[in-house]
């Protein structure tokens, strides 16, 4: 089986077989999609056949439980065969005409991918054919299906983003600090509509003003808006915003598969970052503290240091249930990361742990090795090893059942529960609530239950001695 020398990281175990067995990954053109889907009056048109978006926007709605504004090309079989710049013209002309939005993304399939489309000469063609529409923002990126998944398309569709519309500071004329209290914030896919409002209002109380980039914890978090049915988005990162972007005064960035995006804003701002791998656990969210007090010059708030406390209590309330707890985690790479850190930090260890795609944050997972794979990588590796405890998305709630173990559901999608994507899992409360769920978990296994001492000094009445 090949491998993947990682240094002191775990063995990283490639993808060894022709296909998929119960898939895991969300592809790289949804991510980019869920990027687009988090700015303002936007919709995406996913550059492909009618199946392609169709299959996506499912996805979308059943975790979210919203209706998605997405278009596609629609390819047919002709156009699939002869080339699609035409219907990329004629869809974004008329998307243009009718719904008039601000920013239209363009992510690619594997469908054009494969066939060898250029989706940045389509929209120079589109430009040259409709000049009334030179208002409206258009976004390419080429995001085929079968390289990468959910957040290293989402990390190019924001970069994209960036690199489209974020003038560079010396053409628009910014300088860092010139907005002393905002701070842009690029935060990976992993993070959760929960996760995003904890750390917009975390940000608030340092007196600081969060700019996402983008921000679907404004546009997908769930809302009844009070206007009449629109086709684009409600809500998310203003375009208007993104002239701003290199006046502020930090930016930080959350995940390690946002790194293209971080450096690109970096290179078209000047403005300084704070890179942080994941924000779960004491020691990251110790990190981000200590970064926002400095950035802000403002004491740390007495609820924080309250919040940390308490996280402390729970480490040592759940260290008796799940210190030693054998888990099998499935996940894109930094939220895989995140979970085995945390685990790893109470004394579980992570037996199984599959990720759809290779990412810079595998070789930080705390696990002796990673396998590139799907579900049935996973169910291999956890019924080997004596998984306890399983972590992963609704795909693997079959999985579990064949393991006869009990499921915890983070990650995307999640369609058999509703909040699911509401749900904080960042913080001192997210990560004392999700260490509160797995103590339970295994306390519903029986494992680190506390039983009733009975001293043999006593003399128990004869009933209470045969209970």
């Amino acid at each position: 089986m090949p491998e993947q020398p990682t240094g002191t990281g775990p063995k990283i175990i490639k993808r060894n077989k022709a296909l998929s067995v119960s898939p895991l990954k969300a592809s790289s053109t949804l991510g980019a999609t869920l990027a687009f889907l988090g700015m303002s009056r936007a919709i995406p048109m996913l550059h492909g056949s009618q199946g392609c978006t169709a299959f996506g926007k499912i996805f979308f709605i059943q975790h979210f439980r919203d209706p998605m504004p997405m278009q596609t090309t629609a390819l047919d079989q002709v156009s699939t065969i002869m080339g699609g710049d035409a219907s990329v013209v004629e869809g974004l002309a008329t998307i243009c005409e009718k719904q008039s939005p601000a920013l239209i993304g363009l992510p690619t399939t594997g469908l054009v991918e494969t066939q060898g489309s250029d989706i940045r000469r389509a929209v120079q063609e589109f430009r040259a054919a409709c000049p009334q529409y030179d208002h409206i923002a258009v976004v390419p990126v080429s995001t085929p299906d079968y390289i990468g998944c959910l957040e290293s398309g989402f990390n190019a569709g924001v970069k994209a983003i960036i690199e489209e519309l974020v003038p560079k500071a010396a053409i628009a004329g910014t300088r860092p600090g010139n907005r002393p209290r905002q701070v842009n914030v690029l935060a990976g896919s992993h993070l959760t509509v929960g996760d995003l409002e904890y750390l917009k209002d975390l940000m608030e109380r340092f007196r600081l003003r969060p700019l996402l980039v983008p921000d679907i914890s404004d546009s997908l978090d769930g809302h009844l808006a009070d206007v009449d049915y629109t086709p684009l988005t409600i809500g998310g990162t203003l375009l208007a915003d993104l002239a701003t972007l290199g006046d502020s005064v930090a930016t930080l960035v959350i995940g390690r598969s946002m790194q293209g995006a971080a450096d690109a804003l970096a290179e078209r701002t000047g403005v300084p970052d704070y890179r942080f791998a994941h924000l779960m656990g004491l020691d990251a969210m110790d990190g981000l503290i200590t970064t926002l007090a400095e950035i802000s010059a403002e004491p740390v708030p007495e609820r924080i240091t309250r919040q940390r406390s308490q996280l402390q209590d729970a480490m040592l309330d759940g260290h008796f249930s799940i210190s030693q707890g054998r888990f099998a985690v499935a996940a894109d790479g930094d939220l895989l990361a995140a979970l085995s850190e945390l685990l790893a930090s109470i004394g579980a260890e992570t037996v199984a742990a599959v990720a759809p795609a290779n990412g810079p944050s595998l070789r930080h997972v705390v696990a002796s090795e990673v396998k590139i794979g799907d579900l049935e990588d996973l169910e291999q590796a956890a019924r080997a090893n004596g998984a306890e405890v399983m972590i992963c998305n609704s795909h693997g709630v079959h999985t579990a059942e064949r393991l006869g173990i009990p499921l915890l559901r983070a990650g995307f999608p999640q369609f058999d529960l509703v909040g699911g994507y509401q749900r904080c899992w960042i913080g001192y409360q997210g990560t004392r609530q999700a260490l509160f769920d797995l103590a339970n978990i295994m306390l519903g296994l029986e494992k680190g239950a506390i039983h009733p001492y009975r001293s043999r000094l006593k003399q128990w009445p004869e009933a209470e001695r045969a209970a």
